[in-house]
C-alpha cells in the first residue's frame, strides 16, 4: 500500500472516462500520486467511477465496488470512495447496502471529494485532464443530460435536463489539449445534435465544429452519438468542407419500424429514417456510419424484427452495434410496458443481427482491398503495429494492422498505407509513406 498514491476505476462510457480525467488532474494538483485500472491497485485510496446505464452494467459496478471492499476489509486499503452514474442514481440505497464505501457522490459533485481528503479544487486547472488514452487522441465532451424522453432510456433520469458547455470553454480545451500532443478528438456527447439549444437557443454543433476544424493541429475530429430527429443539416457542409473532420457518424438509430419508433417514443419515422441515411451518404460521399440497435422492446412482435433486419441489409451499415432490451425502473417502458418478451427470445433475435452484421461487415472490409487510406498509428503489438483509418473510432472499431518488419513507425503518426488483405473487420496493409 502507497502512500499518497490513489486509484482511479472507471467503469462505462468515455463521457466517466473524462471525468475521470478530470479528477485525476485535481489529486495530481494536491501532490498525489494517481494511477487508473490499474490490475494491480496499491493505493491507500480508491475511487470507483460508476455505470448506471443498463442491467449488465449495473452488476458489473456493484461487482467491481464489493471486490474494493474485500481489499480494505483486508488491510489492503485505507479508504474507498464511489462516484459516477450508478451513484447518482442508487445514492441512498447503495449508503444503506455497502457502508464499507467511506463516501458516495454523484454524478456532477465528485470534486466535495476533494474537500473530504482536506484538499481545495483548483480552478485554474478547471479545462485541464489527465490522459488516460494514448496522448495522440482524447475525447472531448461537449455537454451532459439529456432532454429527449425515449421510453427505454434512464439517462434523463440519471444525469437531468441537457446542458450544453460554452463554445469558448470547449474552443480553449482544445486548444490546450493540442499544444500537449493532441492530434485526433472524439467529440462525445449523450446527445450531440441539440448542443447549444440551451445557451444560443439554436443547434450550434455545425458551428462549432467548423470552428474546431480550424484550430491548427487538429488533424482529426469524430463525432459520436447523435440523434435522428431533427438533424442539423448544415453539418453535411462542414464534413464536406473540413477534411479534418473525419467522414464518420455514430447515430443509434434504434429500430426502424414505425410501431417501434413509436413505442420507443424516438420522434422519427421509419421513412424519416431511410432519408436521412440516403442524405448522409449524398451529401457526404465515402461516409461511415457507426448505429446501435435494439431488440426485444415491449411490443416488438417477428414483423418488427424482420423489418429491422431487412433494415440492415439495405442500410449496410459500416459499423453496428446491438443489445438486448432491458428493463429499467423509472423509465416509460417500465411504467407503461410489460418486459414479456423471453430473455431467450431477445438473445435469438439478438444473435441473428448481429450475424447479419458481421456478413456486411466482411464484405465492406474485402471491398477495401488495394485501397490506400490514411492512418494514426495508435500502439504495437506482437508483430504488428496497429492502427485507424478516419473511419475507425477507437476500441470500439476495425484496426488496420501493418507487419512491422521493414517499418520503425513512431505511435502517434500519420502514414498512407495500401490494404492487401481484410478479415471480417480488420485490415492488413502496407506503408506506401
Amino acid at each position: 500500500m502507497r502512500k499518497n498514491t490513489i486509484d482511479i476505476i472507471t467503469l462505462g462510457c468515455s463521457k466517466n472516462l473524462v471525468d475521470s480525467e478530470k479528477l485525476m488532474k485535481q489529486l495530481e494538483a494536491n501532490g498525489y500520486k494517481v494511477t487508473h485500472d490499474s490490475d494491480h491497485p496499491q493505493g491507500e485510496v480508491a475511487v470507483i467511477n460508476t455505470c448506471g446505464f443498463i442491467g449488465d452494467a449495473k452488476e458489473e459496478s456493484i461487482n467491481m465496488i464489493l471486490e474494493f471492499c474485500q481489499a480494505k476489509e483486508e488491510g489492503r486499503l485505507k479508504k474507498l470512495y464511489v462516484m459516477g452514474c450508478l451513484s447518482e442514481r442508487y445514492l441512498k440505497d447503495l449508503q444503506m447496502e455497502i457502508p464499507q464505501v467511506d463516501k458516495f457522490y454523484g454524478k456532477f459533485n465528485w470534486n466535495e471529494l476533494l474537500a473530504d481528503l482536506g484538499k481545495a479544487y483548483h480552478s485554474e486547472f478547471a479545462i485541464e485532464r489527465h490522459l488516460t488514452t494514448p496522448k495522440h487522441y482524447a475525447y472531448l465532451k461537449i455537454s451532459e443530460g439529456c432532454d429527449r424522453k425515449c421510453s427505454y432510456c434512464a439517462i434523463p433520469i440519471i444525469t437531468g435536463k441537457h446542458v450544453s458547455r460554452p463554445m469558448e470553454e470547449i474552443l480553449d480545451e482544445v486548444r490546450l489539449l493540442v499544444s500537449e500532443g493532441v492530434k485526433e478528438f472524439q467529440v462525445i456527447a449523450q446527445e450531440l445534435t441539440y448542443y447549444g439549444v440551451d445557451l444560443y437557443k439554436k443547434q450550434m454543433l455545425p458551428e462549432l465544429i467548423e470552428q474546431m476544424a480550424h484550430i491548427p493541429g487538429v488533424e482529426w475530429i469524430r463525432l459520436h452519438y447523435a440523434y435522428p430527429a431533427h438533424f442539423p443539416e448544415d453539418l453535411f457542409r462542414v464534413m464536406r468542407e473540413n477534411d479534418n473532420v473525419c467522414k464518420y457518424m455514430d447515430i443509434a438509430l434504434q429500430h426502424i419500424s414505425d410501431n417501434m419508433l413509436q413505442k420507443m417514443r424516438r420522434h422519427v419515422t421509419k421513412a424519416e429514417t431511410y432519408q436521412l441515411i440516403e442524405k448522409f451518404r449524398k451529401e457526404v460521399p465515402g461516409i461511415h456510419l457507426r448505429t446501435t440497435l435494439m431488440v426485444g422492446h415491449p411490443g416488438e412482435t417477428e414483423q418488427d424484427f424482420e423489418e429491422l433486419m431487412e433494415f440492415v441489409r439495405t442500410a449496410r451499415f459500416d459499423r453496428m452495434g446491438a443489445f438486448a432490451y432491458s428493463e429499467e425502473e423509472g423509465t416509460y417502458s417500465a411504467k407503461h410496458y410489460k418486459d414479456e418478451i423471453p430473455q431467450e427470445v431477445k438473445q435469438q433475435r439478438l444473435d441473428a443481427l448481429m450475424e447479419l452484421q458481421q456478413e456486411i461487415s466482411a464484405d465492406l472490409s474485402h471491398r477495401k482491398i488495394r485501397q490506400e487510406f490514411k492512418v494514426i498509428i495508435d500502439r504495437k503489438e506482437g508483430d504488428y503495429y496497429i492502427g485507424r483509418t478516419q473511419f475507425d473510432s477507437p476500441e470500439v472499431d476495425p484496426e488496420v494492422l501493418i507487419n512491422v518488419e521493414n517499418h520503425r513507425l513512431r505511435i502517434g503518426s500519420f502514414h498512407r498505407v495500401k490494404v492487401y488483405d481484410a478479415d471480417d473487420f480488420d485490415l492488413y496493409a502496407t506503408i506506401v509513406k
